[in-house]
């Protein structure tokens, strides 16, 4: 398994250094002050987010739910993650493995893009990690690694026997992890999921009928 860290804990410290100076100097003035990043000294409250960030627009949703828990709780640190799919072994073993590394930093990059420029576009400091493997493990450990008090996920809408078909990420990390999970709806199913997933699961049911006889 194969970890990048765009920003470092270093950068983070920096960033949290940079948000407590603004909000000191807010605080010498009348008006409200702005979004500041602390951590947290004491009490109960969320303080560290683990996103999973696929590219889709359905985590566009996740990002948007995390800038208003952002905006009502300054203390929340932000830790977008992207799992990159391994190279099949058949795959793997004809490219070298900094080109692989690579690639999968390029495609984390493009996944990433999205989620960071909106989080950028409100001045909200986060840290990015992009790791190879399957995605529910990486989650799931990357939020125990982090030490994550939450893990907000973002799925489409989905009916229920696509749910039961679809091997779902969503439901292999709340299997894995300890942490609490908070599932943000994103976009509707499509139309295959709507109508052709029954079609099918029908036609097999059919099937299984007719040799039954």
């Amino acid at each position: 398994m194969i970890h990048f860290f765009f920003v470092s804990p270093l950068a983070m410290e920096l960033l949290k250094l940079y948000f407590r100076s603004r909000t000191a100097a807010a605080a010498r003035k009348p008006e409200p002050a702005g979004p500041t990043f602390v951590q947290r000294v004491g009490g109960s409250s969320m303080d560290k987010i683990l996103v999973p960030v696929r590219g889709t627009r359905n985590c566009e949703a996740a990002i948007q739910h995390v800038i208003r828990l952002f905006m009502n709780n300054t203390a929340l640190e932000i830790h977008l993650l992207n799992v990159q799919p391994p190279f099949r072994i058949d795959v793997a073993r004809f490219v070298r493995k900094r080109d692989r590394d690579g690639f999968h930093r390029e495609e984390a990059e493009k996944a990433l893009r999205s989620c960071r420029e909106r989080l950028d576009r409100f001045g909200i400091p986060y840290a990015v990690h992009v790791q190879v493997g399957d995605s529910a493990r990486c989650i799931t450990q990357t939020a125990e690694r982090l030490h994550c008090d939450h893990i907000v996920l973002a799925t489409a809408r989905k009916n229920t026997l696509t749910r039961l078909v679809e091997d779902s990420v969503t439901n292999r990390v709340m299997e894995l992890t300890t942490v609490p999970v908070e599932v943000v709806a994103g976009q509707g199913v499509s139309n295959w999921e709507r109508y052709g997933i029954p079609a099918a699961f029908a036609a097999v049911l059919a099937l299984f009928l007719a040799a039954a006889e």
